[in-house]
């Protein structure tokens, strides 16, 4: 059987066994795996190993050695200087005390492992794992930044760890000594001079810290990984693809939307297609053409928000230089869009624009729902625009307790308390566009508003506010009949937090804090629905009870 083997990993393995041979696999071995980088994985030898006699190579004798055959030929394991360079890392990390600084490398005719339950090609699947997995911080560049980088004046460095969500990048634990947001700066300059574009240095809260810094505020760490891991990758042909494919079905959700809208306008058979949950077989659609044309209005409108959003975020995020991918409509039946999923295409500088990038987006569809939805109310209650009005069934305000409200105090308790309300089709839009915002604001995963959360609260707070909002999407408290596609949906495509800024540890400052807050209480408002009891009290829309 063939197998493969890195030379400078034989010779590490082969070293700390001949130190001190274990009788069983220990941390250091994983340790040892995890060295293996793609540089040492180009230095591949092929030794053939027999299982019968007669065969080269070497044969298991059953208490965990190899032994020699004598008809086989022995493979050499070819040692170079950074296998005894990595060796020589290896025992200094497990604290075993260097012999010599002029000793030979060792050099072993044969690899064995004495008492690993690893075999050969166990090994090997572990160095597949390792070249197939992201490019990970280079060995001999760690000893340069901790020697040049880190010191008494910046960062003294007492231990390291593992950094990013496979381990690939190298965080740097210990002291710091001035003030984190001019030593950060001052350590990212000299990381620019020192290694240039290869990596990203990430200022991060340190992980499981027993206290807080003596200067105040948490302890911090510094994490560095490669660039062409951290930083997000461009996006795509097939990416645009699916990004034109989902526009296209936005704009028909849309326009279904404004039909549907027109419903005392429609057709019999197409009134029950809509109404009737067992109506299975759609309609003749050559019936709906006529109505086409007097459903663009409200079709503009619920695409104007859209399209108010990302331009709110694409102006937040242009001063700081921050890319952003392009926009995917999600299309919805009932609200015409769910709103859209816009990617970061660059790592954030710090919280701050973070929380400014998130916000701006659903604060810019907000506004303009929000002019649409008073504007549509007060023409509502004009006799002259009543050509333009269209019958809706009142239940439809017990879907806010805000919005209700708002509708309840513009057109009067005689007008919302009916089986039917005339409304502009501009109320329509307004209502949809601001449920959509107030979705995207919710405090969970990569939402605006769990990244808004996540930036002014920190990472540790989204877990929290996400377990509430899920629970309450999960009852029907808010959203109402759109909770249980709405959650699905942030399950699906985005529960995941936002990765870290450059700059993960110093705060935003109050008043970000502060929006946020009144945020979150406006958008628990729009999406909760009125009881029957309560609408009945209130006036809003007209309750049957039996």
């Amino acid at each position: 059987m063939a197998t493969f083997t890195s030379c400078s990993f034989s010779s590490a393995i082969n070293l700390r066994f001949h130190l001190n041979p274990p009788t069983s696999y220990t941390l250091k071995h994983r340790i040892q795996l995890r060295r293996i980088s793609k540089r040492n994985f180009g230095r591949l030898i092929i030794r053939s190993f027999s299982g019968t006699d007669g065969g080269n190579g070497g044969r298991n004798n059953g208490d965990g050695k190899l032994e020699k055959d004598n008809s086989s030929n022995t493979a050499t394991a070819t040692t170079t200087t950074t296998a005894s360079d990595d060796a020589a890392e290896d025992r200094r990390g497990a604290g075993v005390a260097k012999d010599s600084e002029d000793s030979p490398p060792s050099v072993s005719s044969r690899p064995t492992l004495v008492g690993s339950p690893y075999n050969n090609f166990q090994i090997d699947s572990f160095k597949l794992m390792e070249l197939l997995g992201p490019e990970k911080v280079d060995p001999s560049d760690v000893k340069i930044i901790k020697d040049k980088l880190f010191g008494y004046s910046t960062f003294w460095v007492t231990r390291e760890e593992p950094f990013g969500d496979l381990g690939e990048g190298i965080l740097f634990l210990g002291n710091l000594r001035g003030k984190r947001e001019d030593v950060f700066a001052k350590l990212q300059s000299q990381l620019s001079e020192i290694m240039g574009d290869k990596y990203n240095l990430f200022m991060v809260e340190e992980p499981n810290s027993e206290g807080e810094d003596p200067r105040g505020g948490p302890r911090v760490s510094f994490g560095m990984l490669r660039k062409e891991v951290s930083e997000p990758s461009p996006t795509t042909l097939w990416q645009y693809v699916i990004a034109l494919i989902l526009f296209l079905l936005t704009i028909g959700s849309s326009v279904e939307l404004g039909i549907a809208s027109q419903i005392n306008r429609l057709p019999p058979e197409v009134v029950k297609y809509f109404t009737d949950p067992n109506a299975i077989e759609p309609p003749d659609m050559q019936l709906l053409f006529p109505f086409v044309e007097s459903a663009l209005p409200l079709a503009y409108g619920v695409l104007g928000v859209q399209l108010f959003h990302e331009v709110g975020h694409f102006l937040a995020a242009f001063p700081r230089k921050v890319k952003l991918s392009i926009p995917y409509l999600i299309p919805n039946i009932t609200l015409g869009s769910f709103g859209a999923i816009t990617q970061f295409k660059s790592i954030l500088p710090d919280r701050k624009a973070l929380v400014d990038i998130s916000l701006a987006g659903p604060f810019a569809g907000a506004a303009l729902s929000s002019a649409m939805f008073a504007v549509g109310l007060l023409l509502s209650s004009n006799p002259t625009a009543s050509g333009d009005l269209v019958q809706v069934p009142s239940t439809l305000f017990q879907g806010s307790l805000l919005l209700g409200l708002i509708s309840r105090g513009i057109l009067g308790y005689s007008e919302m308390h009916a089986a039917a309300v005339s409304i502009h089709p501009l109320v329509i839009a307004g209502w949809c566009g601001l449920t959509t915002s107030a979705f995207n604001m919710l405090p969970v995963g990569c939402l605006d508003g769990g990244r808004a959360v996540q930036g002014a609260f920190g990472k540790s707070s989204i877990i929290a506010f996400g377990l509430v909002t899920y629970t309450m999407l999960g009852l029907g408290v808010l959203g109402g009949p759109l909770s249980l596609p709405w959650g699905l949906y942030v399950l699906l495509c985005q529960r995941t937090p936002e990765k870290p800024c450059l700059n993960d540890v110093t705060e935003v400052g109050t008043w970000r804090k502060t929006l946020i807050s009144v945020a979150v209480f406006l958008v628990v408002l729009v999406l909760l629905p009125v009881w029957d009891e309560l609408a009945e009290e209130l006036g809003i829309g007209l309750v049957s009870t039996f």
